[in-house]
């Protein structure tokens, strides 16, 4: 599929809250409710999963930008769903409408920005970074 068909695209990755998801249990804060970076995860999954099948043989995509609200608590063992719309393309660059929901509603949303790289090369290259340490 080509890319820029993709546009105003949604896909949507769901969560079955659990204790590991919560901010207590991942070092985010110190209440039982699903954690800020969790809820970031399931909405960069949504949209990785967008474009993933429309990439060649070898392309994935990583994160670059992230713009995020969390407003408000889902409990654990409650359902979250996030969707990704993707908005624009730009040769390798991606941006994409995310919102998290849960049975109550929306608990937050924003912007993310995906790149597309090659795999291999991207992994030379954090692999020559570390041996700068």
């Amino acid at each position: 599929m080509e890319l820029s068909a993709l546009v105003n695209t949604s896909h949507s990755e769901t969560l079955l809250v659990k204790g590991s998801d919560l901010a207590v249990a991942v070092g985010s804060g110190d209440l039982p409710v699903l954690a800020t970076p969790r809820m970031v995860a399931l909405m960069e999954q949504a949209a990785a999963a967008l474009v993933a099948e429309a990439l060649d043989d070898g392309i994935t995509t990583v994160g670059t930008a992230l713009n995020v609200t969390h407003t408000a608590p889902t409990l654990v063992d409650r359902t979250v769903t996030a969707t990704a719309t993707r908005l624009e393309t730009d040769g390798r660059r991606f941006v994409f409408a995310v919102e998290a929901a849960d049975e109550v509603g929306v608990v937050g949303r924003g912007t993310h920005e995906r790149v597309s790289v090659k795999g291999d090369r991207f992994l030379e290259k954090a692999a020559a970074r570390a041996q700068e340490v």
